[in-house]
């Protein structure tokens, strides 16, 4: 894998939890201007594979690595990930009471700023009302504590809200169409179309193929027990779609 074309590489990665080892040998490149899908049934590793690249502490890397841009992150604090460029939606996003969508954003947008320098409210605002009219949420959602009260659906548009607003070079999105309707997530699926350039990488985590109908990935990866065992592209997860997970076991054991 080349460090110098690629946003995110995995290497030879195991991780345990415990005395389970709940990645094995993960080797993953997400390319410039690549929508990735890695895919698979509950359990299999998943969700692990994002936190570990957001920095949870919870997870023991026990071989490998993982960089952006080149950089190790591996033992990097989860802000320290985030100013590097990776973004994770949560598949259960929390709440926080008492501080308004508007201030969360804005707030986190100043950290990134240059010292002595401040956020232009009258070009945030702008923007912000921008990013929430595409992605049809309701301007009055400015002034709601974040997450709370929100049904699931508001939850994972005000996801990809931060998201877009704090512009990312890589994007993780980590069962996003979890809880959703269909009209949620044709809403959701398009902000997320609109961030795809040349210079930013997403990787869609999900084990269901309506989600990969609007976010088409040029690549898909099936987990299995910790496991990359199958790789592909959109097709492989139409297949999976018809003739659901249990005939990779036969693939991995033959």
């Amino acid at each position: 894998m080349n460090d110098a074309v690629s946003i995110v590489t995995c290497t030879n990665l195991y991780v345990s939890f415990g005395e389970d080892v709940i990645l094995d040998h993960i080797d993953l490149a997400i390319e410039k201007n690549e929508r990735l899908c890695v895919t698979g049934r509950n359990g299999s590793g998943k969700s692990t594979l994002s936190k570990v690249l957001a920095g949870h502490p919870d997870y023991l890397v026990t071989e490998g690595s993982a960089k952006i841009d080149g950089t190790e992150l591996l033992g990097l604090a989860p802000d320290e990930i985030s100013r590097l460029g990776l973004f994770l939606a949560f598949q259960y996003p929390i709440e926080v009471p008492g501080v308004s969508i508007a201030n969360f954003i804005r707030s986190a947008l100043q950290a990134r700023m240059p010292a002595g320098e401040n956020v232009k409210a009258v070009d945030y605002y702008k923007k912000l009302y921008e990013k929430m009219d595409g992605l049809g949420m309701d301007r009055k959602f400015t002034s709601r504590s974040l997450n709370a009260g929100f049904s699931g659906g508001e939850k994972k548009r005000c996801e990809i809200l931060q998201m877009s607003m704090l512009d990312p070079r890589y994007c993780i999105l980590d069962e996003t169409d979890s809880g959703l309707d269909i009209d949620a997530l044709r809403e959701v699926s398009v902000g997320v179309n609109q961030m795809r350039c040349p210079e930013r990488g997403i990787l869609v985590i999900t084990h269901y193929q309506r989600l990969l109908e609007y976010i088409v990935p040029d690549k898909v990866h099936v987990m299995w027990e910790g496991k990359i065992v199958l790789s592909g592209d959109k097709e492989l997860a139409a297949e999976l779609e018809s003739k659901g997970y249990d005939w990779i076991r036969a693939e991995v054991a033959a």
